[in-house]
């Protein structure tokens, strides 16, 4: 059982939105565009340079020797045509769960896609000088200052770790936009350098349970990748291997799952920010319905953008039989994004 938390936070591709990332409609678009292939003798004539370039890796056999990358081509191209006919590119690579090579293509477009969205995303840094620091300003209205505003009221700098460990944040997300801005406010906020705030972070729980694009640079770690940098050929690949499927994220031997219904078991309060509620999704939170639930008083805050009134009702429903949720304690609004969600509750979310 894991330290009950006062809030915890899912995070959807909608929340990204605010720091202009791609949803699931944009990124296939994208997704679809890099796999826009063509080898001709061997040479390239259309196409992404890096996904190219990771088939020729891939298919090297151990003795050096150059494979054959047509099946890779191949796969790169029935998931371009089907694009427009899934739900997402993730429905599409568990509609086809046990083919290895639409696997690897699908994740080595969403890779290139997520790290190219971070680079031109809202929370892009200039590296051309060392001084140079995220647009603190451009983000003011997106739900990462309103978060961040939570997280560090009447807080001073002693008492972060403390208030970081009452929070845990799910992201469905493959980018890393919450920890790079966490990670940037803190220094910003608090006058502190990047060795602090990073052993500042270490308090708060994030889980990806569809994995990551991988850690970031001020973590140390010997794999880590600057947030929206370009990588090589074989930093692509490794990140690719790392992000799972549905069917992968749902497997209890290779995801936190564990520890994510427990989490959210006993969480004081729970806000849904940009999630769309996909029954998968809902299934990794809580279990499939069915399971025995405890009737629970749980304060539920979600965003429902763009989702029916019908949808919304169902979803509530789903909430109340899955988790336990009482019915009169589930707030989903249809009118409010992140940002405006966090700040009409902010009282009600407000970490304690």
């Amino acid at each position: 059982m894991t330290n009950p938390k006062s809030l915890a936070i899912v995070v959807g591709a909608g929340a990204s939105k605010e720091a202009n990332l791609p949803i699931g409609v944009e990124l296939k678009h994208q997704i679809a565009s890099v796999l826009n292939i063509r080898v001709e003798r061997g040479l390239q004539t259309r196409g992404d340079d890096h996904i190219i370039e990771a088939f020729r890796l891939i298919a090297t056999t151990p003795e050096g020797r150059q494979g054959d990358i047509n099946p890779y081509l191949q796969a790169s191209s029935m998931i371009r045509e089907a694009m427009p006919q899934a739900a997402s590119i993730d429905n599409f690579i568990d509609a086809h769960r046990g083919n290895e090579k639409i696997a690897e293509c699908g994740k080595l477009a969403i890779a290139r896609c997520i790290l190219d969205a971070e680079a031109n995303s809202a929370m892009r840094v200039d590296r051309s000088n060392i001084c140079n620091k995220i647009n603190f300003k451009g983000l003011e209205s997106t739900w990462y200052n309103l978060f961040f505003r939570l997280l560090v009221e009447n807080c001073q700098l002693q008492d972060i770790p403390e208030r970081l460990s009452r929070i845990a944040i799910i992201t469905f997300n493959y980018d890393r936009c919450i920890e790079n801005y966490l990670h940037a406010a803190l220094r910003n906020y608090y006058g502190i350098e990047i060795q602090e705030a990073t052993a500042l972070l270490a308090s708060l729980r994030v889980f990806h349970p569809y994995g990551s694009l991988g850690p970031l640079t001020w973590t140390a770690n010997p794999n880590a990748i600057d947030f929206g940098a370009t990588p090589n050929t074989r930093q692509l690949l490794a990140i690719a291997r790392e992000l799972k499927t549905f069917t992968e994220g749902t497997d209890e031997t290779h995801s936190d799952i564990v520890e994510i219904r427990s989490t959210l078991q006993s969480a004081a309060r729970v806000a849904f920010l940009g999630f769309a509620f996909n029954r998968q999704n809902l299934d990794l939170l809580y279990g499939p319905i069915g399971q025995s639930v405890s009737w629970r008083d749980v304060p539920v805050f979600a965003t429902a953008l763009g989702l029916s009134t019908s949808d919304v009702e169902i979803i509530s429903k789903e909430l109340n039989a899955m988790a336990g949720y009482e019915s009169k304690g589930i707030r989903i609004r249809r009118d409010l994004t992140c940002a405006q969600l966090l700040q009409e509750y902010s009282r009600s979310l407000a970490i304690r």
